[in-house]
């Protein structure tokens, strides 16, 4: 509903370009500019080391005893995140509470895994950011708050009791039965209190995402055009943050989660009680249209080639079939 509207739009650039792939000249430092076949871990080392937490890359069916060596050296402590090196959507992004559990975790999943240091900072936002590669200055398009899955104690009722009763957690109930996020689900709560049941700021892990688009401001886009000045070959796409207060965000002051390319989202139009459905299309094609413009110029000016069709369809197939493979492990 979001994207086959759009499709029209979309090859009225492909035309224009003489590419269907144009796209992928729009961030030369990512792999194919970033549609979900990329490094995260890659990705990251774009950016300067301080804004990102601590992590160690273990490379699949490597020694596990030399990753938690590093670990350790590394001085993450637990609870920390493991996640996939390739993958989005939250899948397999977990909260690891103990060695045993981390273990666990890469022997069952022969992958790439990150192993990330677990950010104490109170809140999560993405920021939308983009540049035409001849300007100094961009622009922000996008800001998405993240309200994480909870629920209020009574007093009376267990958590699962309150989940059930919550209309937005219920449908999350399956997660936390599984033993998502080590939810004691017979605790009784305090009347008032607050539970998170979830830190991850993912929709699959029930995060509302919230409009913050009133937040953008001068003081915002001059941090982040800093920021963006300081990396390679990245033009256009959604740093997702962690952060105290959003006065420490125009300070430059938060540690970045991941930074997502060309198949990253204006997440804000998921805020539906804010953003209508025509509303939706249209930041879709706002931001298309931007992608259009950096391809273009990074291809003519700066002679950035772009990828084969074919070579492209070759890597989304290898993504697809990665995909089904890490959900069948999953499932095991």
């Amino acid at each position: 509903m979001f994207y086959i509207p759009n499709i029209p739009f979309a090859f009225y650039h492909a035309i224009k370009a003489g590419s269907l792939v144009f796209y992928t000249a729009t961030n030369p430092g990512i792999e194919n500019s970033g549609i979900g076949t990329e490094s995260k871990f890659k990705t990251l080392q774009l950016l300067p080391e301080k804004y990102l937490p601590k992590t160690i890359f273990h490379k699949a069916n490597s020694n596990i005893e030399l990753t938690l060596k590093e670990v350790n050296q590394s001085q993450i402590t637990y609870p920390l995140i493991a996640k996939p090196d390739v993958g989005f959507r939250g899948l397999l992004v977990k909260k690891i509470e103990n060695e045993n559990t981390l273990i666990s975790y890469l022997k069952k999943f022969p992958i790439d895994v990150l192993v990330q240091e677990f950010l104490t900072q109170e809140n999560e936002c993405g920021i939308f950011y983009h540049r035409i590669p001849n300007e100094k200055k961009g622009k922000i398009t996008s800001i998405t708050l993240k309200e994480f899955l909870h629920v209020i104690g009574d007093g009376k009722s267990t958590i699962e009791e309150l989940i059930k009763n919550d209309k937005r957690a219920k449908i999350y109930i399956e997660l936390f039965k599984e033993g998502c996020c080590n939810i004691n689900l017979e605790q009784i709560i305090p009347k008032g209190e607050k539970i998170k049941l979830s830190s991850i700021g993912n929709h699959s892990k029930g995060t509302r995402f919230i409009n913050g688009n009133h937040l953008i401001s001068k003081k915002l886009e001059e941090t982040f055009n800093n920021l963006n000045n300081q990396t390679n070959d990245w033009y256009y796409g959604r740093l997702d943050l962690k952060y105290n207060s959003f006065n420490d965000v125009e300070k430059g002051d938060f540690k970045i989660l991941e930074l997502n390319g060309i198949l990253a989202e204006p997440t804000h139009i998921y805020d539906s009680q804010n953003i209508n459905y025509p509303k939706a299309l249209k930041e879709i094609r706002k931001h298309w249209k931007q992608i259009n413009k950096i391809a273009r110029f990074n291809h003519d000016q700066n002679k950035v080639p772009y990828r084969t069709t074919l070579g492209l369809l070759k890597d989304v197939k290898k993504l697809i079939n990665y995909t089904k493979l890490i959900s069948k492990l999953n499932k095991s």
